[in-house]
């Protein structure tokens, strides 16, 4: 099926065709014809799926343009994903005269306020934001015909429930609303049942949590090991490189994100402490692929949607299956292939691993570590964020994580027969001796 098939108009049309979007993608054949017809729809859907033209495109169809009064509104969780959504419908709306505004907490909310004094049909943006806008009536919900609530599971693990709940109760009862949601618990499907009407309920997840075309990947070693670890990955990795880094903490991305620049590596952090400007600075080099590697905790990384990010890096394994989806989930997108690796460091960390593999129905096998030229540290000058250099190693000697015998790798039940992870010392993670006293070193 093409777009065409699907009784999109010529302005729209065109935009996508300049977007190098060639067919849609299975959310969208299903969710866009009944959008256009103004029902409800809740949509269930794996990560990179296409969501935001789902419902993107049927509210730029179904604007009245000559009405500059807000007439749609998408809830997502984070500032960086109201951003990339309103941009996104922006180039959607390319040959349309659409207006299409982004409102969220960090920014001076008087610009806001002058953005929508201007005229806006369109407004995506964060539910604590959108309230004080509604607070301080410079946000109208009256012309409303269509609500978007997407990534609705993030929303609720967030504690926006009661927000969202909010904005909906002030909006026109007869609207249009589309909930979209990687999962269903109770809470959503609670709003579904009573803030929606007869929603068409969408589902193209099938029975994989995980991306087909995302290779999967697990190194044990130690944690001492793991910045070299992580650079010995990134420097095999196929060029142009653009890298997500997870870790836990906001301290942990920013000396992790250090660690990378002082072995050559281009690389920022992205975290809550940074400032709205300093936020945006960072994701325009990402984007741009100035950068070599984000390193970034789960909650700024929500919802970003790079189409060229190749690695995926779980430097601080998840602590649940879903989270360990959602991170992957950002490689592998626009039909592209896509490689993560987990680098785990105790046993808490490989039994939660294969529980991973057997909740996503996922084969993670062994990294190929005896197949790859290891990273040996380089002096590098320290850089700022700009300015940082991708040198090659020297032959110079270096320590290295050992590969741990029997491992063979994770799939749907969890470690295969003949694999072995039940550590006997320190040593089988990779480190070159036992600490004193036969202690496991700290995980730090």
């Amino acid at each position: 099926m093409s777009f065409s098939e699907l009784k999109i108009s010529q302005p729209v049309l065109r935009a996508l065709a300049q977007m190098n979007f060639k067919e849609p993608t299975p959310i969208q054949t299903q969710a866009i014809p009944v959008a256009l017809q103004g029902k409800d729809i809740v949509g269930q859907a794996k990560t990179g799926t296409g969501k935001t033209a789902a419902f993107g495109i049927p509210l730029l169809e179904r604007l009245f343009q000559e009405q500059l009064a807000v007439q749609a509104i998408v809830l997502v969780p984070t500032r960086e994903l109201a951003i990339q959504v309103k941009e996104e419908i922006s180039q959607f709306a390319k040959y349309t005269e659409a207006r299409v505004l982004a409102v969220y907490g960090g920014e001076d909310i008087n610009k806001q306020i002058h953005s929508l004094q201007k005229g806006a049909q369109i407004v995506v943006g964060t539910p604590g934001r959108f309230i004080d806008h509604l607070q301080r009536r410079t946000i109208s919900l009256k012309h409303v015909h269509a609500v978007v609530l997407d990534e609705a599971d993030r929303m609720l693990d967030m504690g926006f429930i009661d927000d969202v709940k909010y904005i909906l109760s002030q909006a026109p009862k007869d609207r249009q609303t589309m909930l979209f949601s990687a999962t269903m618990p109770g809470a959503i499907i609670e709003i579904a049942q009573k803030q929606m009407r007869s929603p068409q309920s969408i589902r193209v997840s099938e029975d994989k949590l995980t991306v087909e075309a995302i290779k999967q990947f697990y190194w044990s070693l130690d944690p001492r090991e793991k910045p070299d670890a992580l650079a010995t990955i990134l420097k095999n990795a196929p060029k142009p490189l653009l890298a997500l880094v997870f870790c836990r903490t906001k301290f942990g991305a920013d000396r992790v994100g250090r660690m990378l620049c002082e072995r050559g590596f281009k690389a920022l952090a992205l975290h809550g402490n940074l400032t709205q400007a300093r936020r945006d600075h960072v994701m325009n080099k990402f984007k741009s692929g100035a950068i070599d590697a984000l390193v970034a905790t789960d909650l700024a990384a929500r919802g970003l949607d790079v189409p060229d990010v190749t690695h995926v890096i779980n430097y601080d394994p998840s602590n649940d299956p879903l989270t360990y989806v959602h991170r992957i989930g950002r490689t592998a997108r626009a039909g592209k292939e896509g490689e993560a690796v987990s680098l785990v460091s105790n046993v808490a960390e490989i039994k939660q691993l294969r529980l991973t593999a057997r909740m996503a129905n996922a084969e993670i096998k062994e990294y190929p570590i005896n197949k790859v030229e290891r990273f040996e540290r380089v002096a590098v000058p320290q850089a700022d964020d700009t300015q940082t250099h991708l040198q090659r190693p020297d032959n110079r000697g270096g320590r290295y994580p050992q590969r741990h015998s029997g491992q063979q790798g994770l799939r749907q039940g969890g470690f295969r027969s003949n694999s072995r992870m039940r550590p006997q010392s320190p040593r089988s993670f990779g480190s070159e001796r036992p600490q004193r006293g036969g202690r496991r070193p700290r995980y730090r």
